[in-house]
């Protein structure tokens, strides 16, 4: 802890939320627009449900519970801790993985250093349940920062080693290596808590048992070790810091970064969900959803390319380019950013599917990135029919957008309208319409990105109306180049 508060106490951020109020969301984020998460992890290897398959496989009467003692035999016998010799990663390749997130027009990439299940795929101090230690015996996180950094994309990390606190906890309620004090230090408190989503307690912030100073002071100093290690330039939290006893905790850490980050003289930034942080502090993060208007501060959405998963499962329900450039789109009208999560195979490998999808979103921004890039909000987000659910886990609950559905952005004097779907012959953008006074001044000139040609138009009280070729220049969204 010495270490800690000298460099709080030396830097110009203080751990409290007037302090932290002062630090500001680094350029290059508000620039990127688009990331690539990673959850990789031990839940690989029996590659069925979702990445809570070590938390699920000890609930009693579970889909996970059932699958596993059919497939593995009892908990006594084989449990989680047993998936890591099982965990080889022999076939991972970093160099290989940056450079696919760099042909999908990524700016930055956020693997899971720890999930919920404790173990650590860095090389840890604090742990012997590490990917560098057992399994691969790799720091499979520090090779990806030095691939992803050599391909000039920034680094940053997410950590996930609240929520173990409880995690492992249905492994107490029967006979199970959860109980065997052998493994105490891998599976954790396994503390009391509710069971799942619908427990009304599951969403309170005052959890019983709280967790105890020791353990606070524990994930504190996890996180500045990760920070310190590999220089993550965002570090991205799950909901559980949410729990007040955090609080004091996350101003310690968040005073620790930022005066590391000025060290480093780079750009760094946090991640949070709900209220966990105090507005202006850090990144608000929406997890599989949206907001439906412009926010005022930078926010983030972090979803999957899969519906059902984030870890790799055998049955996957993929998304597709068009679902995922279209939310792309949404997000940055809304002043937003879009971290996207794969799901590697524990050899290492990116489904081929996922690699697909990736290289077609490159293949999108590409042409089209210059209105996504560095860009900004308008004056309004957009227009058109389709709603968009406000909130978490709304992604896969909206309607196809249309043609006539809108988003706009701007870079310098440029305004870009980009149609959701390809809207036939012809599209009017009602926002730039003369009475609605949104655009001030008359407009020069407008352009298809990726059509060679010129488009006929003209602007009336009621709206901008192009005419449209007859073939659309791309697969998905389509952008108009609008000047004055």
């Amino acid at each position: 802890m010495t270490s800690i508060d000298q460099v709080i106490a030396n830097g110009p951020f203080q751990a409290s939320w007037d302090s932290l109020k002062q630090c500001t969301i680094p350029d290059w984020y508000q620039d990127a627009k688009f990331g690539i998460f990673i959850h990789w992890g031990l839940y690989a290897v029996p590659a069925f449900g979702n990445e809570w398959y070590p938390r699920n496989m000890y609930l009693q009467g579970s889909d996970e519970f059932k699958h596993h003692v059919q497939t593995y035999g009892p908990h006594t016998k084989f449990g989680y801790k047993d998936f890591i010799p099982l965990f080889k990663a022999e076939k991972y390749d970093p160099d290989h993985w940056a450079q696919l997130f760099k042909k999908a027009g990524a700016r930055y990439v956020v693997p899971v250093a720890e999930h919920h299940d404790g173990f650590a795929m860095y090389d840890s101090a604090f742990s012997n349940w590490t990917a560098a230690k057992m399994g691969p015996k790799r720091d499979l996180i520090g090779e990806l920062a030095e691939a992803v950094r050599k391909q000039e994309l920034v680094f940053g990390v997410s950590n996930h080693r609240a929520e173990h606190w409880w995690f492992m906890n249905g492994g107490k309620d029967f006979d199970s290596d959860v109980q065997d004090d052998h493994y105490s230090d891998f599976y954790g408190p396994a503390m009391p808590g509710p069971r799942n989503w619908e427990d009304e307690a599951w969403h309170s912030r005052n959890w019983e048992p709280k967790p105890d100073k020791g353990y606070l002071l524990d994930w504190l100093a996890r996180n500045c070790e990760l920070v310190d290690k590999y220089q993550p330039q965002i570090v991205w939290f799950d909901w559980w810091i949410g729990q007040n006893a955090f609080a004091p905790y996350l101003q310690k850490f968040a005073a620790y970064y930022y005066n590391r980050g000025a060290q480093w003289n780079r750009g760094v930034a946090i991640n949070y969900k709900h209220e966990a942080f105090t507005e202006g502090t850090a990144v608000y993060d929406v997890e599989r959803g949206q907001l439906s208007g412009i926010r005022r501060l930078f926010w983030q959405t972090d979803t999957a390319v899969s519906k059902n998963s984030w870890g790799y499962v055998n049955n996957q329900d993929y998304k597709t380019v068009d679902d995922i450039v279209d939310d792309l789109v949404d997000i940055v009208s809304k002043n937003g950013a879009l971290l996207l999560n794969i799901g590697p195979r524990p050899d290492g490998t990116i489904p081929e599917p996922e690699e697909q999808l990736l290289l077609g979103i490159g293949e999108w921004l590409a042409q089209n990135g210059e209105a996504i890039y560095g860009t900004r909000p308008w004056k309004v987000f957009g227009e058109g029919p389709t709603q968009i659910s406000e909130g978490q886990f709304t992604d896969t609950k909206r309607s196809a957008f249309t043609g006539q559905d809108i988003r706009f952005t701007t870079k310098g004097d440029t305004l870009y309208a980009i149609a959701l779907a390809w809207p036939g012959e012809t599209v009017t953008i009602q926002a730039l319409g003369r009475k609605v006074r949104l655009w001030s001044g008359e407009i020069a000139d407008v352009q298809l990105v990726g059509h060679p040609g010129k488009l006929a138009w003209r602007r009336s009280a009621d709206g901008l109306t192009i005419q449209l070729p007859d073939q659309p220049p791309c697969q998905h969204a389509f952008v108009f180049r609008i000047r004055g």
